[in-house]
């Protein structure tokens, strides 16, 4: 079955807590709007809870039983969830957050971050899946990445660090063609304002990053929070020690990769400039 027809085990739990969400707000005597200014969220935050489409985060829970009175009973659905609530198909969650974010880290050690990709090189990615995919759901799959495309340049964009293993770029997916567009198009990027590109060299004594890949992320609403990837699956992190430990590893990834100016010398010695 296809990922974005296959039914969401967490549906029925994320509307039952945002119908929580709903009934203590009307209770309260509040809007939408009212409820997301207190909270010092976009109102468009509290709509999608209440419809169970994003969930309800920890920090959040709390702060609306305070402002409304709810005795730690949104605290509570939050921390008793089923586990697979924390897991958002298909990394959905994961792409509203990122359209959102103020700021993004992300280190990457396998394949090129989604944000930085080329068309074909996201379509050599997609060919490369196992079991195959048909040319529909590789062709779906790639315009979905592409939409993606344009969060660097938005009139308000986050500020962007990213940190690639040197192997990353020295595979060539998709053939010669497909790899030295990748490659110029990354290079490019190094110049977009407020975006950041560090390359972990090959060859290092020392890394910080050997548990894999990850992506921190800081919201509207200034929390923090992670997100990984594994073969089957997906996790939102949200847990403040967990964050941290991350934010800790991409701290020490920065001083280990090399930085803006060596990054750059390594792009154009690879592209033969």
């Amino acid at each position: 079955m296809h990922p974005r027809t296959r039914q969401r085990k967490n549906a029925s739990a994320m509307k039952m807590v945002g119908k929580l969400v709903g009934r203590f707000r009307v209770c309260a005597c509040l809007t939408q709007a009212q409820l997301a200014s207190q909270a010092k969220v976009q109102p468009e935050t509290i709509a999608s809870i209440e419809q169970g489409r994003r969930p309800l985060l920890p920090d959040l829970a709390r702060r609306l039983d305070e402002l409304l009175d709810t005795k730690k009973a949104l605290e509570t659905a939050v921390e008793n969830m089923p586990e697979v609530d924390l897991i958002p198909a298909w990394a959905e969650r994961y792409m509203d957050l990122e359209r959102e974010a103020l700021a993004l880290s992300w280190f990457e050690n396998q394949v090129l971050p989604g944000l930085l990709q080329t068309e074909n090189y996201a379509r050599a990615v997609f060919r490369t899946d196992v079991p195959a995919l048909s040319e529909g759901e590789i062709e779906e799959r790639v315009a979905a990445r592409m939409n993606r495309m344009d969060i660097l340049h938005q009139t308000e964009p986050p500020t962007a660090s990213f940190i690639i293993s040197e192997a990353v770029l020295r595979d060539r997916l998709g053939g010669d063609t497909v790899y030295m567009e990748m490659l110029r198009h990354v290079r490019e990027c190094t110049e977009i304002p407020g975006v950041t590109i560090q390359i972990m060299p090959l060859g290092r004594s020392t890394h910080a990053g050997l548990s894999g890949p990850f992506i921190l992320l800081e919201t509207p609403e200034h929390q923090r929070l992670a997100y990984t990837e594994t073969q089957r699956g997906s996790q939102l992190i949200s847990a403040s020690g967990d964050v941290s430990i991350l934010e800790r590893k991409y701290a020490m990834l920065r001083t280990q990769a090399l930085n803006i100016e060596e990054t750059r010398a390594l792009l154009d010695q690879l592209l033969g400039e």
